[in-house]
């Protein structure tokens, strides 16, 4: 970007850029997950439900800023990178502006997640803390988890299982098998969002020494992961329902294939920026399969 570009840009589009909203529907996708399966289970509450969803998206939002900067810091973001672009390698924010914005991210995120805690005790903010300082040390800290195969573990058990399970929580007070079940598909659905953006990253990643399980699996099996991960997803439903977990009309969750279908023919044929279309719609597939869920509980 030009000097001249970047001056043009107000603050307000600089921080729109670093909050990178393409990524929001997937923190919400476990909210409304399971926030269904609180509905189904006559447990559903409104604000606690809107408190869990605002505290996941922010978690997201603060997880991208603390990624951005860090990666910029450990070299491995550079201009060769095709992902979407990141604001501190730009010069859009500095890094001491990108960190102030995550440590008042990361506090409203707590502030929110108060009102959690005096609804559901102390577990609501262990919890919290724990995603918090594992957002940050995703990439940043002394031993990076991005850095060291980690990530996919990471997504799939804070933006996966903790979401489900953790927004059923504050709703009923219990977390139902159902619950436990459902984090399975959102989870892998979310984690399939990182293996796109590793896999585009690979080779700038390598470069850097940054060993992400893409890295250390390479391309093949990286593209294998996706595929076994979206297929889970989907065949988990009918078993599910064969076993009287979930109702029959769940089934139209599978009304949201077609997303996920286009979607792994480009990351089995695609390199480099084209994977940006994949993981956009992974995003969205993940998101349509909870909304569909939904209403499959509703009617």
């Amino acid at each position: 970007m030009s000097r001249q570009e970047n001056r043009a840009m107000n603050i307000r589009q600089k921080w729109w850029l670093a909050i990178r909203p393409k990524t929001l529907p997937a923190a919400a996708s476990g909210v409304v997950m399971g926030s269904a399966l609180a509905r189904m289970d006559h447990a559903f509450q409104m604000l606690p439900a809107f408190a869990a969803l605002c505290v996941a998206l922010l978690l997201q939002i603060g997880s991208n800023v603390a990624n951005d900067v860090y990666d910029f810091e450990r070299g491995a973001d550079t201009s060769e990178r095709h992902g979407p672009l990141r604001v501190t390698q730009a010069g859009l924010l500095t890094p001491a502006q990108m960190k102030r914005g995550m440590w008042i991210i990361f506090g409203l995120a707590a502030l929110i997640g108060l009102y959690l805690a005096f609804l559901r005790g102390w577990l609501v903010i262990v919890l919290g803390l724990a995603a918090i300082i594992s957002a940050i040390a995703y990439s940043g800290g002394p031993f990076p988890l991005g850095y060291h195969a980690l990530g996919d573990l990471f997504v799939f058990v804070f933006f996966g299982v903790m979401g489900v399970t953790g927004t059923y929580y504050v709703q009923s007070g219990s977390v139902s098998s159902a619950a436990w079940w459902m984090s399975v598909p959102v989870g892998l659905m979310i984690t399939d969002i990182l293996v796109v953006n590793n896999l585009r990253d690979m080779e700038n990643d390598r470069a850097a020494g940054k060993h992400t399980l893409a890295v250390l699996l390479g391309e093949h099996w990286t593209r294998t992961q996706y595929v076994v991960f979206m297929a889970v997803s989907f065949l988990l439903m009918p078993v599910l329902i064969w076993r009287g977990i979930l109702p029959f009309f769940t089934l139209l969750a599978w009304l949201s294939l077609p997303l996920a279908w286009t979607s792994t023919q480009l990351v089995l044929t695609q390199r480099g920026r084209p994977l940006n279309a994949a993981l956009a719609m992974t995003g969205q597939t993940v998101l349509a399969f909870s909304l569909l869920v939904f209403i499959g509980i509703l009617l």
